[in-house]
């Protein structure tokens, strides 16, 4: 079944008359990679959209399109606390663990401090 990466990229290739083949090349990957990434066998790599969104110049909507379809396929993000104090790591750890029992109100609040901090940007 394909991912809403996959259906993104599938959706390019046809708009820019591409085969499957000629993405992979330009993606330095394999045509079953490629294809295994679009239908969800495989992660995406944390480079294509930005590998993609270069090498296909993509609009600014197109952009935010992939960004969404990205996010979308993702099961896991990681962060890089290399420069991050213990107080800080335990911080972020905690509310990674918690957020799954947050309810929506609680969700909300977060949203609107993340606002007010310049640091949500909603795709």
């Amino acid at each position: 079944m394909l991912s809403k990466f996959g259906k993104f990229t599938r959706k390019l290739r046809i708009e820019r008359n591409e085969l499957l083949s000629h993405m992979a090349e330009k993606l330095k990957v394999s045509s079953s990679f490629l294809s295994a990434v679009e239908n969800g066998k495989k992660s995406v790599p944390n480079k294509w959209p930005d590998s993609i969104k270069d090498i296909y110049e993509l609009s600014s909507k197109e952009s935010l399109e992939l960004d969404k379809a990205y996010l979308d396929s993702i099961n896991s993000i990681s962060l890089n606390m290399e420069n991050k104090n213990e107080e800080d790591k335990e911080i972020i750890l905690s509310f990674a663990r918690k957020f799954d029992s947050l309810d929506n109100k609680s969700k909300e609040e977060l949203k609107n401090i993340f606002e007010i901090v310049g640091g949500y940007d909603e795709l």
